[in-house]
C-alpha cells in the first residue's frame, strides 16, 4: 500500500492515526485537531448543510473549517467525546468508526497526500436506528 513517494498506510500506522485523531477531538485542541490536515484540504459533511453553513456540505481549507470546528467543539451538547470503534485501511485513504458520544454512529473517510496529511474529509453519520445500537 505504498504511493509513488513511499508514503504506506499500514494497519498500524491506521490504528495509531485514528487512536491519535480521536484523542485530539476528545482534548478539545482545536489546533492538535488541525495538525493533521493540510491547508488546502476539503471537509465534507451532512452536518455543514444542516447548520446552513452551504448548501453542498463542503468547506474548503483550513480556515473555513477551523471557524466552523471551533463553534461546534463550544456549543456541542453533550461536549464533543468520540469513542473509537474501527479502522479500516485504504491505499491512500482510512476510515475511521466512531461514536460520538449522545449523538450518532459516524465513519470518517479521510485521504493523504504523499506527506501524511489528510487532504480530504468525508463525515459520514449512521442512522437513528444505528446510534441506538451497540
Amino acid at each position: 500500500m505504498e504511493n509513488k513517494n513511499g508514503f504506506a498506510i499500514t494497519p498500524d500506522f491506521a490504528r495509531e492515526f485514528a487512536r491519535e485523531w480521536v484523542e485530539a477531538w476528545n482534548s478539545h485542541d482545536l489546533e492538535r485537531i488541525l495538525a493533521h490536515y493540510a491547508d488546502d484540504f476539503e471537509m465534507r459533511s451532512p452536518l455543514i448543510r444542516e447548520r446552513k453553513i452551504n448548501d453542498n456540505g463542503v468547506l474548503h481549507g483550513k480556515d473555513a473549517v477551523r471557524a466552523y470546528w471551533a463553534k461546534a467543539l463550544e456549543t456541542a451538547v453533550p461536549p464533543i467525546k468520540f469513542e473509537l470503534r474501527d479502522v479500516y485501511v485504504g491505499a491512500s485513504s482510512l476510515a475511521i468508526a466512531y461514536r460520538n458520544v449522545g449523538r450518532a454512529l459516524v465513519t470518517e473517510v479521510v485521504i493523504f497526500n504523499d506527506e501524511g496529511k489528510v487532504i480530504s474529509g468525508n463525515a459520514l453519520y449512521g442512522t437513528k436506528d444505528s446510534a441506538s445500537a451497540g
